[in-house]
């Protein structure tokens, strides 16, 4: 009788491990573990903890920008960025390792290509990079009073990612990045939003809602809005490292393009530019 029992209740266990769905909802997890090891929890960098990871320097050049140790959790009373050019306009890329540019060398990140267009289009503006690698949300909300400190013309938003990597509730990011933006344009920045996609694994309407999001902000707040940062990037062997999801220097040329799709107009706005001197070859 005990062991009839035995047999009725491991064999519904033998069946699971035969089958074609436990296969494919171990690759899902393994896949779904990884993006999250890399973007989220540890922020691709190594044993370093992502709260205390500062913004990298952006080299421009000449124009070099420079950045006061800080950590997310005390950054509103950090030192605001320093910069050789204080009488120049800023534009902030404010996001996480996307902008950060993991992995890459500093003057091949998207917001130092993005600041190399901008002079051969004679576009006078100071790019600061103001990503740190596994930023949330969350994260973002502690550091905007610390990217205002460098009063800004301009922030490209490019956070939430590492959000929907953890599945974290779609309303707590979209509550997060609404306040950012409220904070900002509070100041009277102009903020343009990046738009974000996460893996279908997380679900159809995870992923869908996750990308809708954003262009729900953008109506909002009536803003800028790149549909989708990584367009033209994602899911391309060559324009991605080794794992898959942080672009490489090829591939962040094609990211400062998209950037610059939206930007660029803006610009043309605010310093009355006409086009017939920005033409220019592409990067």
């Amino acid at each position: 009788m005990r062991k009839e029992h035995s047999r009725r209740l491991h064999k519904p266990a033998r069946i699971v491990d035969n089958g074609g769905i436990h296969q494919i909802a171990r690759v899902s997890f393994i896949l779904s573990a990884l993006m999250l090891f890399c973007l989220g929890m540890w922020g691709c960098e190594g044993q370093e903890d992502a709260s205390t990871v500062i913004p990298e320097p952006v080299n421009n050049g000449p124009e070099m920008v420079l950045s006061q140790p800080q950590s997310a959790g005390d950054s509103n009373s950090a030192e605001p960025l320093l910069r050789k050019h204080e009488s120049m306009p800023k534009i902030v890329a404010f996001g996480d390792s996307l902008t950060a540019g993991f992995g890459v060398a500093p003057d091949e990140t998207y917001p130092a290509k993005l600041a190399k267009r901008l002079r051969e289009s004679g576009f006078h503006y100071e790019v600061i990079n103001a990503g740190v690698s596994g930023e949330t949300s969350a994260g973002g909300v502690r550091r905007v009073e610390w990217v205002l400190k460098s009063q800004p013309t301009v922030v490209i938003l490019e956070l939430g990612v590492n959000d929907g990597l953890r599945g974290l509730p779609l309303q707590e990011t979209y509550t997060n990045l609404h306040a950012i933006i409220k904070r900002l344009k509070a100041e009277g920045v102009m903020v343009i939003l990046a738009g974000m996609r996460i893996p279908v694994n997380y679900g159809e309407e995870y992923t869908g809602e996750f990308f809708e999001m954003y262009k729900r902000l953008a109506q909002e707040f009536a803003l800028p809005l790149i549909p989708f940062l990584l367009d033209g990037v994602a899911a391309q062997p060559g324009l991605n490292q080794p794992d898959g999801v942080h672009p490489t220097a090829e591939g962040y040329t094609v990211v400062a393009q998209n950037v610059w799709r939206t930007l660029e107009p803006i610009l043309q706005k605010l310093s009355g530019h006409s086009r017939e001197e920005t033409k220019h070859p592409l990067l």
